[in-house]
């Protein structure tokens, strides 16, 4: 198992310790580096490599979202997870591709499942055959709190505007991120777009039927339209993945 390098900044010296605190007493992490400004993180990071980067949101001068952005520009850029006790940013931060959005006061079984996302995410992704089996989370709002939904619950997208509703066998949920965000960020775990206003589970199709307007996909006997323009490729997929044994 690989271990970890991690970097933990937060402007808040108690914050930062705890923080720092429960990292050093995961087997997986060797070791911890802390800073108490976006400045100071900067010049650690230009000093050494880490595998990871915990993040404060709200820390003067340059905040924690900001501050992800420019790691983002590094020629490899380290993982990054927000660390905040608020959780009015988390669509921000899912924007910004987190490995992870943990809510203080911190937890160490939580934190745990943190790092293992971190480790599974640095081991590689899976073969392109078969499916991811990492689930990702999404936070959604929900009266006023933010809840992490997770990624293999979703069995459809819709896109409205600039915002996408994602469905669940039970319910949707609408969030801040543009369709074509979510299609080329799960295209690799088995979700393909049908038509501009849908992004749907590969494997959850049931049938693929030809109407009198054109064909359309079933989903949980929900009928979803297929554009004309992306029928083949979705007639391609669907053969593809039959082979592959994981379309039901």
């Amino acid at each position: 198992m690989r271990a970890l390098r991690v970097l933990a900044v937060d402007d808040e010296p108690p914050a930062l310790d705890e923080l720092a605190y429960l990292l050093r007493g995961d087997d997986r992490v060797a070791h911890v580096d802390t800073a108490g400004d976006a400045a100071q993180a900067l010049r650690l990071l230009r000093d050494g490599a880490v595998d990871a980067v915990f993040l404060d949101i709200r820390m003067p001068s340059l905040d924690g979202l900001e501050l992800a952005r420019v790691l983002a520009n590094f020629a490899h850029p380290p993982l990054v997870v927000f660390v905040t006790a608020h959780d009015d940013r988390a669509v921000d931060a899912f924007e910004l591709g987190a490995v992870d959005y943990l809510l203080k006061p911190l937890h160490a079984d939580r934190l745990a499942e943190t790092l293992r996302r971190i480790v599974s995410a640095l081991e590689g992704p899976p073969p392109a055959s078969t499916p991811a089996d990492e689930d990702e989370l999404i936070p959604v709002e929900l009266a006023g709190r933010t809840r992490m939904l997770a990624r293999s619950t979703i069995r459809w997208v819709e896109a409205q505007g600039d915002y996408a509703r994602l469905h669940t066998a039970e319910e949707s949920h609408l969030v801040r991120v543009p369709l074509a965000v979510l299609e080329e960020r799960w295209s690799g775990v088995g979700f393909v777009r049908i038509h501009r206003s849908y992004l749907v589970c590969l494997r959850l199709i049931s049938e693929l039927r030809l109407t009198g307007t054109g064909y359309v996909v079933v989903i949980d006997d929900r009928e979803l339209p297929v554009s004309r323009r992306l029928t083949r490729d979705l007639k391609d997929r669907l053969v593809r993945a039959a082979k592959a044994g994981w379309v039901r």
